[in-house]
C-alpha cells in the first residue's frame, strides 16, 4: 500500500485536487482510502456525492470509545474509503491533536489492514506543518510520500517551501519523501515555468500543472469530482494525467528548501509578464 499525504498553503486546492485524483485512480481500479485530517471535514464529499459524513472525533463525543470501524469509514465513488477525522468544538482544544487521535483510532480498528487490499491511502492535511498534529503524517511514517499542492502566487510558493523544510526535518530520521508539487493553477504569469523552476531548486519536479477550469466548480456545485459528473472532458482527462503521474512515479527526494531571497528572486524572475 502506498501512503501518499497532500499538503499546501490553505485555500490552494487540496481537497479538491485530492478527491479529483483519488476518483481518477478509483476509476482506474485501484482499492483507495481517503482520510480528512482538517477540522473543516470537507476531504471526502465529493466521493460521498455531498454526504455530510459524521467525523471519528464527533462519533467519539457521541458515542463514546467502544465503536466499530463501520461508525467512522463511508464507502464512496467506486469503492472509495472515506474518513474525515473531525476537530474540536469550535473554541476548545487542539485540532492537530485531534488528527492524532483520529488516526490512532483508525489503526487499532484496523482500518488499514490487509484484508481492504487497499493500494493507496491518502491523508488531505490541513496546510500547517508547523504544528505537530499537522505534521503527523509525516512525521510518524503514516505517510511516505508528500505532494505538494501550489499555484505561481508568493504565499502558495512560500507555503510549499515552509512544508519542504518540515518534510527535510523527519526525512533524516525516516522514510518519508517529497514526490513533487503540484501545480493548481490560478493563471498567474508563466506559471507553469515558475513552478518548474521552483521544483527544480526544491530538487524535485513539477508532477503535473492543472490548469484551472470552471468545470471543476460546476462538478462540486453538483456534489462530484469532475471524473464522475462528465468524465468526458477535458478537464478529466487533466485529473488521469496526475493520477497517472503519482502511479508512475519514481522520483522520491529530500528536498532542498530555499531561503526567502531565492523565492522573491524566482518571481522576479518569472512572475512578471514580457
Amino acid at each position: 500500500m502506498r501512503k501518499i499525504a497532500i499538503y499546501g498553503k490553505g485555500g490552494i486546492g487540496k481537497s479538491t485536487t485530492t478527491q479529483n485524483t483519488v476518483a481518477a485512480l478509483a476509476e482506474m481500479g485501484k482499492n483507495m482510502m481517503v482520510v480528512g485530517c482538517d477540522p473543516k471535514a470537507d476531504s471526502t464529499r465529493l466521493l460521498l456525492n455531498g454526504l455530510a459524513q459524521k467525523t471519528v472525533l464527533d462519533t467519539l463525543r457521541t458515542e463514546g470509545e467502544d465503536l466499530d470501524l463501520e461508525d467512522v469509514v463511508k464507502v464512496g465513488f467506486k469503492g472509495t474509503r472515506c474518513v474525515e477525522s473531525g476537530g474540536p468544538e469550535p473554541g476548545v482544544g487542539c485540532a492537530g491533536r485531534g488528527i492524532i487521535t483520529s488516526i490512532n483510532l483508525l489503526e487499532q480498528l484496523g482500518a488499514f489492514h490487509e484484508q481492504y487490499k487497499l493500494d493507496y491511502t491518502f491523508y488531505d492535511v490541513l496546510g500547517d506543518v508547523v504544528c505537530g498534529g499537522f505534521a503527523m503524517p509525516i512525521r510518524d511514517g503514516k505517510a511516505e510520500e508528500i505532494y505538494i499542492v501550489c499555484s505561481g502566487e508568493m504565499m502558495a510558493m512560500y507555503a510549499a517551501n515552509n512544508i519542504c523544510k518540515g518534510i527535510m526535518k523527519f526525512a533524516e530520521a525516516g522514510t518519508v519523501r517529497l514526490g513533487g508539487l503540484i501545480c493548481n493553477s490560478r493563471k498567474t504569469d508563466r506559471e507553469d515555468e515558475l513552478i518548474g523552476a521552483l521544483a527544480e531548486k526544491l530538487g524535485t519536479h513539477m508532477i503535473h500543472f492543472v490548469p484551472r477550469d470552471n468545470m471543476v466548480q460546476r462538478a462540486e456545485i453538483n456534489k462530484k469530482t469532475v471524473i464522475d459528473f462528465d468524465p468526458t472532458i477535458g478537464q478529466a482527462d487533466e485529473y488521469r494525467k496526475l493520477a497517472s503521474a503519482i502511479e508512475n512515479n519514481k522520483k522520491f527526494v529530500i528536498p532542498k528548501p530555499l531561503d526567502m531571497t531565492e523565492l522573491e528572486k524566482l518571481l522576479m524572475e518569472f512572475g512578471i509578464a514580457d
